[in-house]
């Protein structure tokens, strides 16, 4: 694999806000984001100032947003990994019973897809998220779509088993999102 896998810095936020924009033009991008290109379009810089550097290597460690760089320059895939507090009141499912992170917003452009992008980046949201000592994570959860069965085999090949949660999709009466668990290591 010839790509690095990092965290944002603070200043891409032009980048993070183009491969973001190019993730909600993906043919599935209705079930795996609960946003539009619509709606991201037209958001002001300042929005993708703020959300860039809260989730950089200098931030303040709520989120990480890690990226896969190509020998180019150019962003080919992306997770964003949210701390969650126990008991912490969500905005998209059930509190937590223990610490955990949450990863969000995965995509990895077509012509990086089984390239290993995915597991890389997916090793560094997990190497983050046990890495952290306050608070002491003791899962990592997502969320995907039911009908978005290609992201649940690779969430399945990467070591994350289904907890049998399910939460409606905000605006939806019928979409359901499955939770996936990945523990933390013994």
């Amino acid at each position: 694999m010839d790509y690095l896998i990092r965290t944002v810095r603070a200043d891409e936020w032009e980048k993070a806000r183009e491969l973001r924009l190019a993730a909600l033009q993906d043919p599935v991008a209705h079930l795996a984001f609960l946003d539009t290109y619509e709606a991201a379009v037209q958001r002001p810089d300042s929005f993708w100032r703020e959300r860039t550097e809260g989730a950089s290597e200098d931030g303040p460690g709520a989120m990480r947003q890690f990226v896969a760089e190509a020998p180019d320059g150019r962003w080919v895939g992306t997770a964003l990994v949210l701390v969650e507090r126990a008991g912490a009141e969500l905005i998209f499912g059930a509190s937590p019973e223990v610490e955990q992170t949450h990863v969000v917003g995965v995509f990895v452009r077509e012509e990086a897809r089984g390239s290993g992008v995915i597991d890389a980046l997916f090793e560094a949201a997990a190497e983050w998220s046990w890495s952290l000592a306050d608070p002491r994570i003791e899962r990592v959860r997502l969320y995907v779509h039911a009908e978005n069965t290609r992201a649940q085999a690779v969430y399945r090949r990467l070591g994350y088993t289904a907890t049998g949660v399910r939460v409606a999709v905000p605006g939806s009466e019928d979409d359901v999102e499955l939770e996936y668990e990945l523990p933390r290591p013994a």
